[in-house]
């Protein structure tokens, strides 16, 4: 049976590595797009934890902590152990800091062209996500999947 997100996922996933290449033509190399917004958000915030850092960017700590990691390792910011032994705060390193006035305006072009390609389909695709939430917050996405899931007998 195929996968019905598949397609999306594709989609994202090729879009995201357009954005790596506008990057990589500007000589950037091991910068992600999912690096971008909590670059940006370190800049403008100074150190955080990663826990603060995460419900900052409304992300998962675990998902964050992945990326983060990723980060470090290309250079782009700093962990230290925070105000208790359980915390790690967060900056960014003099190249994660330079990269930013470029990611910011990464960041607005990338949302110029979401509102144009809004503009040029016949649904907008901020619409659809919208509506998909509105649904989902009156019947959740558990809800439905055990509506509809028949289990194999024993």
């Amino acid at each position: 049976m195929p996968d019905p997100w598949q397609p999306l996922h594709k989609l994202l996933a090729a879009m995201d590595a357009e954005i790596e290449q506008v990057y990589l033509a500007r000589g950037i190399e091991g910068v992600r797009p999912r690096f971008a917004y909590p670059l940006i958000r370190l800049a403008h915030t100074g150190p955080l934890t990663i826990r603060e850092l995460a419900a900052s960017l409304d992300r998962s700590h675990s998902a964050l902590s992945q990326t983060l990691t990723a980060m470090r390792k290309e250079g782009l910011v700093t962990s230290e152990p925070g105000p208790d032994a359980r915390t790690r705060r967060i900056d960014l390193t003099e190249r994660g800091r330079s990269l930013v006035p470029f990611l910011e305006a990464e960041w607005r072009a990338t949302h110029a062209t979401v509102a144009e390609l809004d503009a040029e389909i016949p649904y907008a695709l901020t619409n659809a996500v919208e509506e998909l939430r509105r649904a989902l917050e009156r019947r959740s996405m558990r809800q439905r999947v055990l509506d509809h899931l028949v289990e194999p007998r024993r």
